[in-house]
């Protein structure tokens, strides 16, 4: 039996089996850290080919909830609690308390977090972030580039890009530990005080390169997520180009219904 019918539509045989696979995952009958059965149980279990069973587990993969492991078949990830990001994660009351976002929020989830720093340095700025910064294609900024960790698990890469003439005199933001609060702390203290900031975001497949760096299976979901720090005299002091594990957050925004 190729496909079934539900609602009107044919769902594919594969598509079905998928969704049983995924399921038994996320209700825990198979846990982290176990093997998804191998193909020729699978063709056993539900009577299909193994062309069937290796489009299935296509779509298994896709879900980010499994790993591939070399001549060993598919494991079930140990993958962290999903992670909110909320609208009020840049409040001030977390940089005076010393904390940045990411440590803030970790911390109030009761998770473990970590930040390693994969590069600090000057850098032409891309046409497109150029832009948002406002400042000429490739001109001279400061990049700082992180891979975030939470519970052990890389859940998120960010990249920072600001203006020259901004950082050239805070030499905090050139050190690996910018000190509490983070960068956006520092730069307050030199004077730039924020008014806004300003998020895009766009869900995509992962790429080979940002798979194995976030350590998803090959085409798992990502949020690119690209944010302008807004001071209050309306200059984009920093652009944060950002990609993180779709599994692993959930987005929480207030949005003011007043004019």
């Amino acid at each position: 039996m190729g496909t079934a019918v539900g609602g009107g539509r044919a769902v594919p045989r594969y598509v079905q089996i998928a969704d049983e696979i995924v399921q038994q995952i996320r209700a825990g009958a198979l846990k982290p850290g176990e093997m998804v059965p191998s193909e020729s149980e699978l063709v056993d279990r539900y009577g299909v080919s193994g062309g069937t069973i290796r489009k299935a587990m296509v779509e298994v993969r896709a879900s980010g909830l499994v790993e591939t492991r070399h001549g060993k078949g598919s494991l079930v990830k140990a993958r962290p609690p999903v992670r909110h990001r909320s609208s009020d994660r840049f409040r001030r009351s977390h940089r005076k308390g010393g904390k940045a976002a990411y440590l803030a929020e970790s911390e109030q989830a009761g998770a473990t977090a970590k930040v390693s720093v994969l590069f600090i340095g000057p850098a032409d700025a891309p046409d497109d972030i150029a832009e948002r910064l406002g400042v000429d294609p490739r001109a001279k900024v400061l990049a700082r580039r992180r891979l975030y960790f939470r519970n052990g698990t890389p859940v998120e890469t960010a990249t920072s890009y600001l203006p020259w003439d901004v950082v050239k005199d805070i030499p905090e933001l050139f050190s690996e530990n910018p000190g509490p609060g983070g960068i956006y702390a520092r730069l307050e203290d030199d004077g730039h005080v924020f008014a806004e900031f300003v998020e895009t975001l766009q869900a995509r497949p992962a790429s080979k390169a940002e798979s194995s760096e976030l350590a998803l299976s090959p085409g798992s979901p990502v949020v690119h997520l690209i944010r302008d720090a807004v001071t209050d005299e309306g200059r984009v002091v920093e652009v944060c180009d950002t990609l993180m594990a779709a599994d692993q957050f959930v987005f929480s925004y207030r949005i003011p219904a007043t004019d």
